[in-house]
């Protein structure tokens, strides 16, 4: 456990973060499972998929190219053709 000042308010801050954290990946990952079940050419969970996937590209919980690769499978799998 923490022994300083510093420390025990760091560990205060990663908790908090924690819950924001957990709270993002778990939009994004039930956006997703509603784009895939969701009917072709459906742009409101297509929008909704890429705000989320957006949100934590921006939050730094996945890498540019993870976003990247999610938001193109996601637009494959709601495309029309």
């Amino acid at each position: 456990m923490a022994i300083t000042k510093g420390a025990k308010k760091a560990h205060r801050q990663s908790l908090r973060k924690k819950r924001f954290n957990d709270a993002r990946k778990a939009a994004m990952r039930a956006t997703l499972k509603a784009a895939r079940g969701a009917q072709k050419g459906d742009t409101k969970s297509l929008a909704a998929a890429y705000k989320a996937i957006d949100k934590a590209l921006k939050s730094g919980l996945i890498k540019k190219n993870t976003a990247a690769r999610r938001k193109r499978k996601v637009a494959k799998l709601l495309s029309t053709k």
